[in-house]
């Protein structure tokens, strides 16, 4: 596993209660911004203390778009141990091509110390369990650092994403939650990448929409929710970073 990168964040220099404040401001002013005005707005208003949570799937056109405002921004990608090949393929093209800094969050114990522990393909049995450890927590502990982040979040993902705001209050973090291309089609998000040459994760066109962790997530059928191949044949729908 990847030594972690060091953040280049200044860290919180606001209260919970000023940036809810900015939140609520911009979310209305900001309702029908383009995603480049609403980053124009986060940059300026956040700075070094802007994070983007990106999976490397379809939003690495998050990097691109906010590096367009704040050069070498924290990326934030969760180094959970159970990526497909093409996952880390494309956060190596990321850290490369772009004039972000990939900072790689690790989970408190490697894969082969949660199988001694838990024992082997928690994912199988607990899935939550599984993601809380491995992906929840250590972001919970990155974005203590920072004032706002910036997330792939679209409304068409699901049927619980369809109400999301360019801009948002995020009670859990305590700290503004920013979703530019919200009103994005995975298409736009296609077009923007080819366009930009930005590089993407190539199972994006290879019938895998919303990429998660190898053992968990599957091919989706034409005409299927984009979401269907997480956590297929289970109630669980979200990782638990969005709730």
């Amino acid at each position: 596993m990847s030594t972690p990168a060091t953040s280049t964040t200044t860290g919180r220099r606001r209260s919970a209660e000023e940036l809810r404040g900015i939140a609520e401001q911009a979310q209305q002013r900001l309702a029908e911004a383009t995603p480049a005005e609403v980053l124009a707005w986060a940059g300026e208003e956040f700075g070094r203390s802007l994070a983007v949570a990106c999976s490397m799937a379809g939003d690495t056109v998050l990097p691109h778009l906010v590096s367009q405002q704040v050069p070498g921004v924290d990326v934030l990608f969760l180094q959970t141990g159970y990526h497909f090949a093409e996952t880390l393929g494309t956060r190596a093209l990321v850290a490369h091509q772009l004039d972000v800094n990939v900072v790689d969050l690790l989970p408190e114990l490697t894969v082969a110390e949660q199988d001694e522990k838990y024992g082997a393909k928690l994912h199988d049995r607990d899935p939550a369990a599984c993601c809380a450890m491995r992906k929840v927590a250590p972001l919970d502990n990155a974005l203590a650092g920072y004032e706002a982040w910036v997330t792939g979040v679209r409304r068409e993902d699901n049927a619980l994403r369809a109400n999301t705001q360019f801009v948002e209050w995020d009670a859990k973090h305590q700290m503004v939650k920013i979703n530019p291309i919200a009103a994005w089609t995975f298409d736009d998000v296609l077009d923007y990448a080819q366009t930009n040459a930005v590089p993407v994760n190539d199972l994006l066109t290879q019938g895998y929409p919303s990429i998660g962790c190898e053992p968990c997530t599957r091919r989706v059928a034409p005409g299927e929710d984009p979401r269907a191949g997480r956590w297929a044949g289970l109630s669980k729908t979200e990782c638990g970073i969005h709730t």
